[in-house]
């Protein structure tokens, strides 16, 4: 298992190409679709505007390798740590984990929290030597107001399907969930279903399961399950999560998956 951290320079960003352009990296495609040096209107903008390249269709997904990304709140410096975690499939068993650092500039404003994480999620991404085939995100896909959350602007960029885990709801409403694991809710928005919220482990919590790109709600809940080994976070979320916490992930995480039936 390789487990690097690596420092990135955001102010002057290196790791990106410019905008309207691409890298190719491995098998990976990176899409530079816009500036990072943008306003909160031109932000939102962008949002709304990208939101319709979204694809909410399921191509054939059978991953071999499965991937989760997430990002620390910046430290008194003002620095972020990102992580990347990939897993095999179906045994789940961590075979990369990539970090890494630079310092955060965008402010923090719910609605626009992908501004301020994608672009350290993106550089990590860019340094794995494993390419995934489907991307786990700690945060929202379309179960946002202009449905174009962290995990959409990540599977846009990088033309792979992507899944919204997120651990809140940030819009819409849902009727209750049933205690058991594997039951799950709608979670609709003007009329709209923007998700589900999903019971994956009895009595705990459910997750906000949300399509991030090129791929569909009842897949997304599918895959979102499939990754689980009883805990509340699918595998790959919650060792990215401890990844960019800083902490090891080399006995920290259990590749027995729960079976829902």
């Amino acid at each position: 298992m390789h487990q690097v951290t690596i420092p990135v320079n955001m102010s002057s960003p290196p790791m990106l190409p410019p905008a309207n352009s691409a890298i190719i990296i491995k098998e990976v495609k990176i899409q530079q679709l816009h500036s990072w040096e943008i306003s909160i209107s031109q932000a939102k903008q962008i949002q709304t505007e990208l939101a319709s390249q979204i694809s909410r269709k399921s191509e054939d997904i059978k991953p071999r390798f499965i991937a989760g990304v997430d990002i620390s709140a910046p430290d008194a410096r003002g620095i972020a740590r990102s992580a990347a975690v990939i897993l095999n499939y179906p045994e789940l068993k961590v075979v990369e984990t990539r970090t890494a650092e630079d310092k955060i500039n965008f402010p923090y404003i719910p609605g626009l929290l992908s501004f301020r994480e994608a672009p350290l999620v993106l550089a990590v991404c860019q340094q794995l030597s494993t390419d995934p085939d489907l991307i786990l995100v700690d945060g929202q896909g379309i179960a946002h107001p202009r449905r174009f959350g962290i995990a959409s602007h990540i599977g846009l960029f990088l033309n792979i399907p992507t899944i919204g885990c997120a651990k809140s709801r940030l819009c819409g409403t849902h009727i209750p969930v049933a205690a058991e694991a594997g039951a799950h809710a709608e979670v609709t928005d003007n009329d709209e279903v923007i998700g589900v919220a999903l019971r994956t482990k009895d009595n705990v919590r459910p997750i906000y399961v949300s399509i991030g790109h090129k791929i569909d709600l009842p897949t997304a809940i599918h895959w979102a399950l499939e990754c689980c080994c009883n805990h509340r976070l699918p595998e790959p979320c919650r060792l990215a999560h401890l990844a960019a916490s800083g902490k090891s992930i080399n006995t920290a995480y259990s590749h027995q998956r729960r079976v829902f039936t």
